[in-house]
């Protein structure tokens, strides 16, 4: 995959990863001959790339065609400057976090982009077969997305996808196959270490240690061997295509099928695609088409990101002493094995119960057997039919009917155990099962005319769409006493009436109405002109409509005629634009007053029925409104030295009047406080790209990189009020803020100046009266800072004390080409942030500790920097919210290496094929970071850098064909 700029580049820092960059042919009126331009999706059309004057990231097929299929999403990281692409986990199936130019909205609003797939408005593209991929274009800036109007400001991704080509059918298969093993363990006590520490905090505590000879217990359970596996993983794609002058063709079949490396036997994920585009001349005139999708999901996981229970948690938390399978008794308490649901091997050896941490943790093998015959599962079907009708010499109507329809459930076993004291199901076995339906269609008409008079060019677009969403509804049915007892028998038997619970529900449909237009204009391909405007109406607001404008400017500066050709700024393009946009993320009919059900109450003496009451849920606003973003860029494109481009954007984003829940009194008599435009954000940031392209007879290289930076600010919370709690730990409680003047989910807690080594700097630190500040600490305790001056510590000397928001994120790619050997290398990375490691149960006394733990203060002078051992903590060291649970989330990541030949063509032309590239590609080799936990790169949906125990991302190494025929 290598970079190729167009000479005059028309979009914002826009990197392209690709070897042989597809360019489409576009008809340049300027020049007295038609030449090969690139051109890129705009929304409702497409425009040169060189005229461009908004701020769009593009990808090409040809730039990820090569990088074997996963989620199609993640193919965005590092590879489109100002797109933060953060994956949730590394369990098979898992999406990614996408964020286009930091966070929009800390409100209701949220932050994920709007996904426009061949036209088609979706909620995401999990389900979509990466190969089928024609490009993606985001748009990033105000100018580019309002055209998308009321759900735009979160940016937005349009994904195109393939179609057919005329000529001879084309048969191509691409493949892989391979294993993934966990690239990094966490340094955790073993059983003689937990031992002694245990004992030593006992000891600091003046109380009777409770392991009589630390010694006897050796290296003992390694809980993360227990989890930890190796994991497989195959793809397999075939497509063919086609065509002649009147129609055209385009089909594909795809198979991805992946166990995780934490469990697998209960981690897997699988999908089947199947594609047909097609697309027919039928008159002069006119020309019809559509596009559609099936796709299959079926999916088992553990808990990602879960602090309470799974066998990630509890492999972090499990004391090493327990075993993790009963063989020798005499190292057990047999009293805790008598319990007829304890979970046993094939061997009929109970599974290990931990004597010392309970609560939602247990031994991981024994766990797995409670998860068999869980899953989830969908089927997607998405499409579009259209019509392209030629009214007149540059002035075409084109109609399109959009729809997609989910079916999607689950379905889960919960048998008899026992796990522990604290974790068990000894009543009664159930069968659980889930469906779902929803219906989404959109039905969009666009008049467009093209004119050429002199030096002059216009595109003028109008349209109109109508929009239906969440139309749908579901079921649940659960089953419990079930004749058998395990997963493998479990079907919805005949069982008593009062054994059977069923419930049904409607969803809620939304309607959008929408008008727009579109005005490109420019002077001999030097002086640009875009101007958009949108008027949309929701539902989901009593005041329906909104207006969206934006308008962009552009300057081909190499155009002019006082510039003159020359080998050291080849091109040059200066561009601006500014556009309003809306979010309307929010529940529906949240400006209505709504109630409850679950009131109920009996009626009659005798016998009474019970009456289901009804009670007021929440207060209705009828002044709400979208969230409304604006959008200031300013970028420039630069081709230099023949064989070097460089893109510069600087970007100012605002958003005002944030969907929030307001806090209200408890004596108003609802339970759920009601929605208010309540909160105002801001965005900066630049982004740079620089790209390198050079070849000789039988060598080429491309160097390219992007470094974006994003500094986030809350503006305004609640009248008189300066922040709010955003996000919690466990026993700590609040952990993070919205807090005006700060970026959001800033990490908020104590801070401190070192460790105590004695007794006299404990009555050395006093207050102005000199009293003493820490009267109760002991040598060894963290010396509290008093940050607001008042001569004590209270909650109220927590400060902000990090961002969990990366201030950069990078990507770098180098490709090279020797004769039919490929060899590419792609790194990412981001820094200036954050995590917050809380994967140790702080209410757990008993939990293992990691073997940073043998660093602690042990005596005057051991350490200035880790506390002493202590079980009650009467100075907080371990329990409170402090800079002592932050590392630093810096890190950079060699994501891909792939090594390829092709097969020379005298070779393949044996067997009837064109083309035959094999190649072995590895994953995420190397993570080069400080960071202790098992992954670096955390998500979290709306809050970035809390790790209450995530799914590591997997080492994985492939083998794969692409074959042509």
């Amino acid at each position: 995959m290598n970079l190729k700029y167009s000479k005059c580049l028309g979009l914002a820092a826009v990197l392209y990863f690709t070897a042989n960059y597809s360019a489409q042919q576009v008809s340049d009126t300027t020049s007295k001959e038609s030449a090969i331009e690139e051109v890129v999706v705009i929304g409702y059309g497409t425009q040169k790339k060189s005229n461009v004057t908004g701020a769009i990231a593009s990808i090409k097929a040809s730039d990820i065609e090569d990088i074997p299929a996963g989620k199609p999403e993640q193919v965005l990281q590092g590879r489109a400057a100002g797109v933060s692409v953060v994956t949730n986990s590394g369990q098979p199936g898992s999406s990614a976090t996408v964020r286009v130019r930091g966070l929009t909205s800390f409100g209701a609003g949220g932050n994920d982009p709007m996904w426009v797939v061949d036209g088609i408005i979706v909620d995401g593209i999990g389900w979509l077969n990466q190969s089928d991929i024609e490009s993606i274009e985001v748009l990033k800036d105000g100018a580019s997305s309002a055209i998308y109007g009321v759900s735009a400001a979160r940016g937005v991704i349009l994904v195109t996808t393939k179609k057919g080509k005329k000529g001879a059918l084309n048969l191509a298969y691409n493949g892989s196959f391979g294993v993934s093993e966990v690239a990094r363990k966490l340094d955790l006590l073993n059983a003689k270490q937990y031992a002694t520490i245990i004992n030593e905090g006992f000891v600091n505590d003046n109380q009777a240690p409770r392991f009589s000879n630390p010694s006897i217990f050796g290296q003992g359970t390694d809980w993360q061997d227990t989890i930890f596996n190796t994991g497989d993983r195959q793809s397999h794609e075939i497509s063919i295509n086609g065509g002649n002058e009147k129609s055209t063709y385009y089909a594909s079949f795809g198979y991805f099928d992946q166990t995780g490396t934490v469990m697998g036997d209960i981690s897997k994920y699988k999908r089947l695609n199947a594609r047909l585009n097609s697309t027919h001349k039928v008159l002069d005139f006119l020309t019809i088409g559509q596009t559609f999708l099936y796709t299959h999901q079926k999916s088992q996981g553990i808990g990602t990101n879960e602090l309470f229970g799974g066998p990630l948690s509890s492999a972090i938390n499990l004391d090493p002493t327990t075993p993790a399978v009963v063989t020798d008794w005499s190292t057990v308490n047999p009293a805790n094995y008598t319990n007829q649901y304890i979970i046993r091997d094939q061997n009929g050896n109970p599974y290990g119960i931990s004597p010392w941490v309970n609560q939602e943790m247990s031994n991981p093998l024994a766990y797995r057997y409670t998860q068999q015959g869980r899953n989830g599962w969908s089927d997607d079907f998405v499409g579009n039919v259209f019509a392209d009708l030629r009214l007149a010499p540059g002035l075409n109507f084109k109609t399109t009917l959009n729809g997609k329809k989910s079916y999607w459930g689950s379905e889960g076993f919960n048998p008899k155990f026992y796990l522990s004291s604290t974790l068990s199901n000894q009543t009664f076995n159930s069968l659980n099962r889930t469906s779902q339906t929803k219906f989404e269609w959109s039905f969009e008409n666009t008049l467009t005319y093209q004119k050429k008079l002199g030096d002059h060019n216009f595109n003028v677009m109008i349209g109109q769409g109508v929009y239906r969403n969440n139309i749908g509804s579901g079921q649940s049915v659960t089953y419990t006493n079930l004749p058998i007892e395990n997963w493998q028998d479990a079907a919805f038997y005949a069982v008593d009436a009062k054994n059977i619970t069923a419930n049904a529900w409607d969803t809620t449909q939304t309607r959008r109405a929408s008008y727009f237009g579109r005005f490109i204009y420019d002077y001999q391909d030097r002086y640009l002109l875009t101007g958009t405007f949108r008027r949309d109406g929701s539902s989901k607001f009593l005041k329906y409509w909104g207006n969206f404008p934006s308008f962009s400017l552009g300057w081909n500066v190499h155009k002019e005629g006082f510039w003159k050709d020359n080998d050291i700024i080849n091109t040059f393009k200066i561009r601006g634009g500014y556009g309003v946009l809306g979010n309307d993320a929010i529940d529906d009919f949240m400006y209505r007053s709504s109630l409850v059900s679950g009131s109920n109450y009996p009626n009659g003496e005798i016998n009474p029925s019970i009456i289901i009451g009804y009670s007021p849920n929440t207060l209705g606003n009828p002044n709400l409104k979208w969230e409304e973003t604006a959008q200031t860029d300013i970028g420039a494109d630069i081709k230099f030295l023949n064989n070097f481009t460089l893109g510069f954007d600087y970007y100012y984003k605002k958003t005002t009047d944030i969907l929030r829940r307001v806090a209200i009194p408890g004596y108003v008599g609802v339970p759920t406080d009601p929605f208010a435009n309540v909160g105002d954000m801001e965005n900066r940031g630049m982004e740079f790209e620089l790209g390198y392209k050079k070849s000789w007879e039988d060598f080429d290289i491309s160097l390219t990189g992007n470094f974006s930076t994003n500094k986030n600010k809350v503006l305004r919370l609640e009248d008189d009020v300066e922040w709010r709690e955003f996000s919690s730990l466990h026993s700590m409680g609040t952990v993070s803020r919205l807090q005006v003047g700060k970026s959001v989910g800033t990490f908020y807690g104590y801070t401190y100046g070192g460790v105590f080594q004695n007794q006299q700097q404990i009555n050395s630190y006093v207050n102005a009266n000199g009293d003493m500040i820490l009267p109760n600490a002991k040598p060894g305790d963290f010396m509290w800072n008093d940050n607001n001056g008042d001569g004590k510590i209270t909650e109220e000397d927590r400060v902000d004390i990090g961002s969990s928001i990366p201030k950069f994120t990078y990507g770098f790619t180098i490709n090279m080409n020797y004769k039919s050997f490929d060899f590419m290398v792609f790194t990412q990375g981001q820094g200036g942030n954050k995590i917050l490691q809380g994967l140790r149960r702080l209410d757990m006394l008993d939990a293992n500790y990691q073997t940073s733990i043998l660093n602690r203060w042990t005596g005057e002078g051991s350490t200035n920097d880790n506390p002493r051992l202590t079980r009650l903590d009467p100075n907080g060291n371990y329990t409170k919210m402090s800079s002592y649970y932050l590392q630093k989330g810096d890190y950079m990541r060699i994501k891909l290496v792939q090594l390829g030949y092709t097969l020379p063509k005298d070779t393949t032309s044996k067997f009837g094929a064109n083309k035959v590239r094999l190649y072995v590609t590895g994953e995420n080799l190397f993570t080069f970071t400080k960071y202790t936990g098992y992954d670096p790169e955390i998500a979290g949906g709306n809050e970035y850098g809390i790790d209450r125990a995530y799914y590591p991302q997997a080492r994985t190494f492939l083998f794969g064909a692409n074959i042509q025929f």
